[in-house]
C-alpha cells in the first residue's frame, strides 16, 4: 500500500478551478517531487494534502488514513513545513520546538532531548537560546523544519523549503532530506528550483493550470520527449567561417553559433562523430572538445507545459533571492 494515495482530486473556488481530478500515489521513503509555476495549484493541493482546505471532490489518504475524515489522526503522522515560518518571534529557539513537541503530547523530558538533538542535526545549538526574530531567513527556515520533525513524523510536507534563503542553508537541507529519505520517511516537495528537484527526488510531478502533464522518474521524464540529438563543438576558428558549409555537408542537421563562437550540431538522428571531425580536419580547423548535448529536466518542463523555466525562477526572485 502506498504512504500518499491522492485520487480525482478536485478543488474549486466558485466557478475557478484550482485542481482539476489528479491522481497519484507516494511509496514509502520517497522525495516526490511537485514542480509548477504560482498559480498551478501546488498550494491548493498540499493544502488539501495536510487537512488545511477541504476537497470540492477526491480521496486523500496517508497510512491508510481517510484525511477528510480523519484529519486529526493524519496530521499526528505528518511533519508540515508551510512556506512562511509559523514558529513564535519572541520564543528562542529550543522552546519553540519544545513548544512544538507539547503539542503532540511529547513529556518534557523526551521533548527537550529531541530539541537538543535537532539543534544539533540543523547546526543551531548556539542559536538555541537566541529569539526566534533574531535568526537570519536560513537559520528560520531550518528551525521551521526542525520543528515540524520534532515527533518523528512518517510523511514530511514541505512546501518551498529552500526558496529565500543562502546557498549553504540550502545545500544543508538537501542533505537532510536525502538523510531522512533514508531513514524511511517520505517526503512530499514543491519547488520552483528545477535543478534541486532533478538532484534529491525520486519521482516529481509536473502541475500546470490544475492538471497533472506529467510524472514518473527523471529518466522516464527525460525520455518522454522528442529532443533530437546534439554534439558541442570548440574549435580554433570562428564557426561563422564555416557553419553554412557544415550543413550542406551534412544534410537535416542545424548549426547554432555560441556566443563564444563555439557551435552546437543539432539533428533528429543520432550524429556520427567522425565524419564531423574529419571535415574540420580537411579544412585545417583543430577541435578541442566535442561532446554530447542531452536534455534536461528543464527542457523536459518547458516542452511538457508550454512554461518557460525563467518564469519558475521569476516565482522564486519573488520570495527573495536564493
Amino acid at each position: 500500500m502506498a504512504m500518499v494515495s491522492v485520487k480525482n482530486l478536485k478543488k474549486t473556488y466558485g466557478k475557478f478551478t484550482a485542481v482539476d481530478d489528479i491522481s497519484f500515489e507516494i511509496q514509502k521513503g520517497e522525495i516526490f517531487g511537485f514542480l509548477g509555476p504560482n498559480g498551478a495549484g501546488k498550494t491548493s493541493t498540499i493544502n488539501m494534502m495536510i487537512g488545511l482546505s477541504r476537497p470540492t471532490a477526491g480521496e486523500i489518504t496517508v497510512d491508510g488514513i481517510d484525511v477528510r475524515k480523519q484529519t486529526k489522526k493524519a496530521q499526528s503522522i505528518m511533519g508540515i513545513v508551510p512556506d512562511e515560518s509559523n514558529l513564535y518571534n519572541e520564543m528562542d529557539g529550543f522552546n519553540n520546538l519544545c513548544f512544538c513537541a507539547a503539542l503532540y503530547g511529547m513529556r518534557k523530558k523526551e521533548r527537550e532531548a529531541k530539541a537538543l538533538e535537532l539543534l544539533e542535526l540543523f547546526k543551531l545549538k548556539d542559536a538555541g537560546k537566541r529569539p526566534f526574530k533574531a535568526y537570519s531567513k536560513g537559520m528560520r527556515r531550518k528551525l521551521t523544519i526542525a520543528a515540524a520533525l520534532i515527533h518523528s513524523p512518517q510523511v514530511l510536507f514541505l512546501d518551498e523549503p529552500t526558496t529565500g534563503i543562502d546557498v549553504e542553508s540550502s545545500r544543508q537541507i538537501r542533505e537532510m532530506i536525502v538523510d531522512l529519505k533514508k531513514q524511511g520517511t517520505t517526503v512530499f516537495l514543491t519547488t520552483h528550483y528545477i535543478e534541486e528537484a532533478e538532484r534529491i527526488c525520486d519521482r516529481i510531478a509536473f502541475i500546470a493550470n490544475g492538471h497533472i502533464v506529467a510524472l514518473g522518474t527523471v529518466p522516464k521524464l527525460m525520455g518522454s520527449i522528442s529532443h533530437g540529438h546534439g554534439i558541442h563543438f570548440l574549435t580554433d576558428k570562428n564557426a561563422e567561417s564555416f557553419a553554412t558549409e557544415l550543413e550542406t555537408c551534412f544534410k537535416g542537421t542545424k548549426v547554432t553559433i555560441q556566443p563564444d563562437h563555439s557551435l552546437v550540431i543539432v539533428a533528429e538522428q543520432r550524429i556520427p562523430l567522425f565524419p564531423v571531425i574529419a571535415f574540420f580536419q580537411d579544412r585545417g580547423i583543430d577541435v578541442f572538445e566535442a561532446r554530447e548535448i542531452r536534455p534536461s529536466l528543464e527542457d523536459v518542463f518547458v516542452k511538457l507545459t508550454g512554461i518557460e523555466s525563467s518564469v519558475l525562477k521569476k516565482d522564486a526572485e519573488k520570495v527573495g533571492p536564493k
